[in-house]
């Protein structure tokens, strides 16, 4: 028989956080990433707040691919794309890296790949963002030099550049430099990750 505490538990269990509820919930955790956070916040508050944003970036990637019970829905996918592009969540997220386990990170790059291929009303929303924000790929760029983040801000740079947009943007710039750079790098984790973003924009 269940108790009465068990019962009230059952009668008080927070709902399911919406796609729009989790990006925003997202938004709100990322500034306690940042490299001077208040310093009224104990460590153990910050640690709390770090292992809430690898929760619901685990969330949002369930609901972009779906898992063993269901299957992704379209709405859900494309409300978490509108509102994560709506605001600066996509800048937010890659400042944040640095401060995150490399298993996050890897949830990231994940979830990034998918919203960059979502579509609404007809329209790419990676690619009508990317091309206001161009200058989020010159923050991208600099993350390649650190061995320990280069796969992942190299996956996301590879995702972007997809977009004609973004790729014209990086052609066109002094940073096209740095992949020459990056390809002859002695880490062959590194250099390889670099050819590889050679290889999408020459297929």
């Amino acid at each position: 028989m269940l108790s009465r505490s068990s019962s009230m538990k059952g009668l008080f269990k927070p709902k399911p956080r919406t796609p729009v509820d989790l990006v925003r919930f997202l938004r709100s955790l990322l500034p306690y990433t940042e490299p001077n956070p208040n310093p009224a916040v104990r460590k153990a508050k910050l640690k709390e707040k770090i292992d809430e944003i690898r929760k619901v970036i685990f969330e949002m990637r369930t609901v972009l691919y779906g898992d063993e019970r269901s299957e992704p829905v379209e709405d859900a996918c494309v409300k978490l794309t509108q509102e994560f592009f709506k605001e600066d969540t996509f800048r937010m997220l890659i400042a944040a890296l640095p401060s995150l386990d490399p298993g996050t990170r890897q949830d990231i790059t994940h979830v990034i790949a998918n919203l960059q291929r979502q579509r609404a009303n007809g329209r790419c929303v990676a690619s009508d963002y990317l091309e206001c924000n161009t200058d989020i790929l010159d923050k991208l760029l600099p993350g390649c030099d650190d061995l320990e983040l280069a796969l992942a801000y190299g996956a996301i740079l590879r995702e972007c550049i997809r977009h004609q947009v973004a790729a014209k943007y990086i052609l066109e710039s002094d940073q096209i430099k740095k992949f020459f750079m990056y390809v002859q790098d002695p880490s062959f984790d590194k250099a390889s990750d670099a050819a590889a973003t050679f290889r999408i924009r020459s297929a």
